[in-house]
Order: structure tokens, then sequence, then C-alpha cells
């Protein structure tokens, strides 16, 4: 456990106008309603960046997205709910699903870090069942109606300059909103974030963030997927890496016990 004793500075501080880590959307501070999801930071010799988000899956694994590594396999995460010079850090190990590519069916998108100490604040997230989410749909229980919980650091909806150009500021605060499901396929989970339906998500600056399963009263506290990827201004659909196939189960294996 660290202090920064470097100059704290947010990945999307200011103007983003290109696709890029994903933040929540329509949503609402977290303070300690999800104290076991961390940002994950890259660290240089001038700054301490805002890279991702992740969540806690075991006392001493961290989640997050295999899109997130930055080269630098030494990486930090914190847990403070809003993030500023004097956040504790935990120092940790960046370890990327070796088949990571840009594939529509299955990028194996999923990293986890390994840190150096455990993690005492915060209780892990559960993973889910082997299928959960093909045994929700094939029994009905996975319909428009189901809720899901985004969660992480970064951006807030996209505002305009006043010139038509719109743009996402981060202010390093974790955050949660509800989506609605859309649609499921191999690997990919797909959700409604469209404010027009009542639904917030994800945007930048939440890349590698847990959705857990159900919202409100009816929120468990297992991780059905990760954010990914989404539209690029933000505001129709959120894509989550699933956690439930033989890809990425085959992969936390290797770091964590399975349900």
């Amino acid at each position: 456990m660290k202090k920064l004793i470097a100059a704290f500075v947010a990945v999307a501080a200011a103007t983003v106008l290109a696709a890029g880590a994903l933040a929540i959307t329509y949503g609402q501070r977290d303070e300690s309603r999800h104290p076991e999801v961390g940002a994950l930071l890259d660290v240089s010799p001038t700054a301490i960046v805002t890279n991702c988000s992740g969540t806690l899956i075991s006392p001493t694994v961290f989640l997050t997205a295999a899109h997130c590594d930055t080269g630098n396999p030494t990486v930090w995460v914190s847990f403070d709910p809003q993030l500023t010079a004097q956040s504790k850090l935990y120092i940790g190990t960046f370890h990327g699903d070796p088949l990571f590519a840009n594939a529509q069916g299955d990028a194996h998108d999923i990293a986890v870090v390994v840190l150096a100490e455990p993690v005492a604040e915060a209780a892990p997230a559960s993973l889910p069942a082997a299928g959960l989410l093909d045994a929700m749909k094939a029994g009905k229980t996975l319909t428009n109606a189901t809720r899901f919980t985004a969660v992480g650091y970064g951006g807030e909806q996209r505002s305009f300059d006043g010139q038509g150009k719109w743009f996402i500021v981060s202010h390093g605060v974790r955050e949660y909103a509800v989506s609605s499901f859309n649609s499921l396929n191999k690997g990919y989970l797909r959700l409604s974030q469209n404010p027009t339906h009542g639904d917030g998500g994800t945007c930048y600056g939440d890349s590698g963030g847990p959705n857990f399963l159900g919202a409100d009263a009816g929120e468990t506290t297992t991780i059905a997927a990760i954010t990914t990827t989404g539209d690029t201004p933000c505001a129709s659909t959120g894509v989550a890496y699933r956690l439930d196939t033989d890809s990425a189960r085959a992969f936390l294996g290797r770091f964590v016990s399975l349900p």
C-alpha cells in the first residue's frame, strides 16, 4: 500500500472525442455501495493515470479487460470511491488472456491483476456458474426486462461544447448505473443504455468494470460480464464480455477457484 507520490491525472479529465476505455452514463455516485470495484492505474515518472476499472474476485486477484494492457506488467489499483493524491494503492502484475484478439465472436478480452498483498477492506465479488446466461435465456428468465448494474470510474454522459462537438469528462469517481438486457451471443452480453428507455450504462473510463446481475433490491454479487466496448457516443448500447463461457472460465481458472 502506497500513497500517490506523483501528480494524479484522470485519463479523461480533458475532452474525449475518440473510442477508448469505457465510464458510467446516466448513473449516480457509488460511494460505498460497491467497495470491491476499483480503478486500474498506470504509473509513469510524472503521473498516475486512471486506465480502466475492475473488480476484486479474490483477496489478491483483480478482474479487468485485456485491452486495458498498457504494456507495463506492473500496475496499481485503488478502491477509493473518489480518486485523489492521497488514495490508497495496491501494486500488482497484469496478466491478459494470451488469446486476446479483436475477434467478433470471442475476443478473449479478459485479464487479471495479481496483487502483491491481499485487500482487506472489501469482500470479493462472485463469478457466474458455467453457462448461466445461456440457461437463463433457455428458461426465458433473460428478457428485455432483465437488468444489470454497471460500476466503474471515469466520465459521465455526453456534453456539448456549443459548436456541435461532444465530449466526456472524467472526475475519478466510482459510479453505477442500471442497464437492460438487449441480446446475447457466444462471447458477449449486449445491454441497452439508452436514457430515453430509462437506462444508463458505460462509456469512456469503465472498461474491465463489472456488470452485476440484477439491480436495486434485486442486485446480486455475481458479475455476469465485464465492460468491453459500446457505441462511440455512449448513448445506446453497451457491450460486455461474458464470464460464464468456457473460454473465460479457462482463463480465470488459472487464478481463482470457479463456481
